[in-house]
């Protein structure tokens, strides 16, 4: 089933009541930023890319559909194993059909940019809420690179067509927010041009797309700029070669059982193999400095990510002041975060939290919605969010989700230390980032129904 065919399932709700301690081993999914990527390179390259450990949610699962539909070979075989056989820098042939994107931002916007530097046109188009979500910004540094938008909905959003580039320019680009996704389209179109294509970033973003153009052949330099930017700047027209990547466990994933077991009494879990890249675990850093028990061990890596073991021990939390600069190393965490904070001791102050309101939904005002409905006292001044925790729920309440797989797990990780059950409208979009989350969540001990 597409995302799209998704959408128009009918809702299922489910309540998370008060458990006993969590326990036990999980390896969550393989992280969703590197599976999209190891696809979207593995055809661009030459030759063949085995993946092991790729997500087999819904985003990736139409990232990897929308590579076969631009002419690379995409293959199963086997339980998260993969095999692409590419078709080289600006290889892409014409797709016969829109690419769905379904839910998923991430795989639409990185794709926008491999299809830019290609002389092909393609529609993009997603679900409801894909649908809703800007694309302008994306767009605006493909068309300096000679791309072309064809046709597209008011304000540039989906469905989208996207004439790619006959000769493509390098340029330099400076990006206006702190976004991996911008980052990544831009570099991805740099592929096709001929010279060097350079980003400018005042706050860095996840560097996956720079680790794993390395890790498949390209020549890429990354420079500090600035006390918080990089300086990102490609040589163009490489000749990508297929390269094995072992995709690690998702922090972004692995952040709602490691929340739920800090704030169930008594929980003690390991969770396996979580990627620690250092501009991806802001959330770990803050939960430790508001008291949370999280051991490191096994520390490895692979294609340029490092991977860890967490041991995991329900704690006594504190509330602290998230800084702005930290945003992009947990933009999708705030939401569990802000569960966290509700069972602390003393406010939360999480601040810069505009990239929050792009999103799947506007996340900063359903996570709040998400708090109130639930009995906490939560605030939004101005893009900060502010939690005033008192070390318990009061939960009962029935959370609206938005379409939005994260609310509708953080939502269900709070109502399993509530006072009161928490019920979400629905657990459908779930299966965009996490399709095993709820079995998985129930074999270490949480109460689903």
């Amino acid at each position: 089933m597409t995302q799209s065919d998704t959408a128009a399932a009918q809702p299922t709700p489910l309540t998370a009541r008060k458990s006993g301690a969590l326990r036990g081993s999980a390896r969550v999914p393989g992280d969703k930023s590197i599976s999209h990527r190891a696809l979207i390179l593995g055809a661009l390259a030459v030759g063949e890319t085995r993946i092991t450990g790729l997500l087999e949610g819904e985003d990736v699962l139409n990232t990897a559909k929308s590579m076969q539909a631009l002419g690379a070979k995409v293959e199963r075989t086997g339980d998260f194993a993969w095999k692409v056989n590419g078709v080289g820098v600006a290889g892409f042939a014409a797709p016969k059909a829109p690419l769905d994107f379904g839910n998923s931002g991430t795989g639409c916007r990185l794709v926008m940019g491999a299809v830019a530097g290609c002389p092909i046109e393609a529609t993009f188009d997603g679900d409801a809420s894909l649908r809703s979500r800007p694309m302008r910004r994306i767009v605006d540094p493909l068309e300096l690179m000679g791309a072309r938008v064809t046709a597209s909905e008011e304000g540039g959003r989906l469905p989208l067509t996207i004439a790619g580039a006959r000769d493509p320019l390098p340029i330099v680009y400076r990006t206006p927010v702190a976004s991996a996704q911008i980052k990544s389209a831009v570099l991805l179109a740099g592929l096709s041009a001929p010279g060097t294509t350079t980003v400018i970033e005042t706050e860095a973003s996840r560097d996956h797309t720079e680790l794993m153009l390395k890790h498949f052949g390209a020549e890429i330099v990354s420079e500090k700029e600035g006390a918080h930017g990089r300086k990102i700047t490609l040589t163009g027209q490489p000749e990508l070669k297929g390269a094995d990547v072992v995709v690690p466990a998702d922090p972004s994933s692995a952040a709602f059982p490691m929340v739920a077991a800090l704030i169930v009494p008594g929980s003690e879990i390991v969770l396996t193999d979580v990627m620690t890249n250092p501009l991806r675990i802001g959330l770990f850093t803050t939960l430790r400095e508001m008291g949370a028990s999280i051991e490191e061990s096994d520390i490895r890596g692979d294609a340029g990510e490092p991977m860890a073991q967490f041991r995991i021990t329900a704690s006594k939390l504190h509330g602290v002041e998230v800084p702005p600069e930290r945003a992009p190393s947990m933009i999708d965490e705030y939401l569990v975060l802000a569960v966290a904070a509700a069972f602390a001791e003393g406010t939360t102050t999480m601040r810069g939290l505009q990239e929050l309101r792009v999103k799947e939904s506007d996340r900063l005002e359903a996570t709040a919605a998400m708090l109130r409905v639930n009995g906490v006292n939560v605030e939004i001044v101005g893009d900060d969010l502010i939690v005033h925790g008192n070390g318990r729920v009061a939960g009962g309440g029935l959370v609206a989700t938005h379409m939005d797989h994260r609310i509708a797990m953080s939502a269900l990780a709070m109502g399993l230390a509530s006072d009161q059950p928490v019920t979400i409208d629905d657990t459908t979009f779930i299966a965009t980032s996490f399709p095993d989350f709820i079995p998985m969540m129930r074999r270490l001990g949480a109460d689903f129904s």
